[in-house]
């Protein structure tokens, strides 16, 4: 019992590599955040096909256009900050044999780089599968003339005016450029978000025979909620970290802090007696003051989600992450 699947971005990196990506040319960090909202709004409609994290397929072609190589994305990860207790509290894991893995909607250069730092081995970690140099060989004039407009179509769009706007003016876009070369590149693309998470975390458990009451998997937003969802259905622990609304209604237990190594005495507990361990200690907790911007536990299981509960993630996601908080 002694199986942990992290999410990367928010558990165990604060940056939102993509929407970073995007920030590093004029204007791409507008054009991403119309485009996460997107994801969202096609997520909630449960649009057929279409699972949440494809926003990795849908700003393929800016990083196209605007020369973003992998030897970029892998620079970034190399810098790119920890979540603070991180380093701290998979090094104590791995010291007491648990088997870390890790499922992330990031691109393969980004995740397996961030990874590495942390000793998570390649080979348990799945993410999205990511050529982006090839995609760029594929680029021709008509395709880069598609991506100018389409940029400029999401630069004149008007976010205020709601989800039916962002949806249909982006459905338009995205028809057109699937006309292009790039259009096959779109298709191709398939980020580890959603059910692919599960998918992955089945593909774990098969190899180590795992079942999926015995995992304990960590993750905060929109790209997590069907892996915490099955887990905790199951009977195992999903836990919703620094997590937004589109995570919390799902995971078995919550935890907003400034640090994940706070997850230590949940884990131990879990190690100890399995989930009605973890239950007893998290609900004593409950009852504890916390530090300032420190360990706030919550059970959630068989519990409506409180707008306390969802608060305090809230602040505790702004502190940790901060512009990337605002994503879902």
């Amino acid at each position: 019992m002694k199986f942990i699947c992290f999410d990367l971005e928010g558990p165990l990196a604060p940056q939102d590599n993509a929407y970073d990506l995007m920030k590093s040319f004029p204007e791409g960090g507008r054009v991403f955040e119309v485009i996460s909202r997107y994801d969202d709004v096609l997520t909630l409609e449960k649009r057929e096909g279409y699972e949440p994290g494809d926003t990795l397929s849908l700003i393929v072609p800016f990083l196209v256009h605007h020369n973003i190589t992998e030897v970029d994305i892998k620079a970034m990860a190399n810098k790119a900050p920890l979540t603070p207790g991180a380093a701290e509290l998979l090094g104590h894991l791995q010291r007491g044999g648990w088997q870390v893995f890790c499922a992330s909607t990031s691109y393969q250069q980004y995740a397996l780089t961030i990874a590495g730092r942390l000793r998570i081995p390649p080979e348990r970690v799945a993410c999205t599968t990511f050529p982006l140099d090839r995609f760029r060989a594929m680029l021709a004039v008509e395709d880069s003339r598609a991506i100018a407009d389409l940029e400029k179509g999401m630069l004149g769009l008007d976010i205020t005016r709601g989800d039916a706007i962002i949806k249909d003016t982006l459905d338009g876009l995205y028809s057109a450029l699937s006309l292009t070369n790039l259009g096959r590149v779109l298709r191709s693309v398939k980020p580890v978000g959603g059910n692919r998470k599960v998918r992955a975390l089945e593909k774990f458990g098969k190899e180590h025979r795992v079942s999926m009451l015995d995992w304990v998997v960590v993750g905060d937003s929109i790209t997590d909620g069907r892996m915490l969802e099955t887990v905790n259905a199951a009977g195992g622990l999903g836990i919703a970290f620094n997590a937004n609304e589109y995570a919390l209604p799902y995971a078995t237990m919550g935890l907003a802090s400034a640090s994940l190594f706070d997850l230590k005495p949940i884990l131990d507990a879990w190690e100890k007696g399995g989930r009605s361990t973890a239950e007893a200690t998290v609900r004593e907790k409950e009852t504890q003051a916390a530090p300032a911007g420190r360990a706030h536990y919550q059970w959630l299981a068989g519990r409506p989600l409180a707008d306390a509960v969802l608060q305090v993630h809230k602040a505790a996601r702004r502190l940790v992450r901060q512009d990337a908080a605002k994503l879902g």
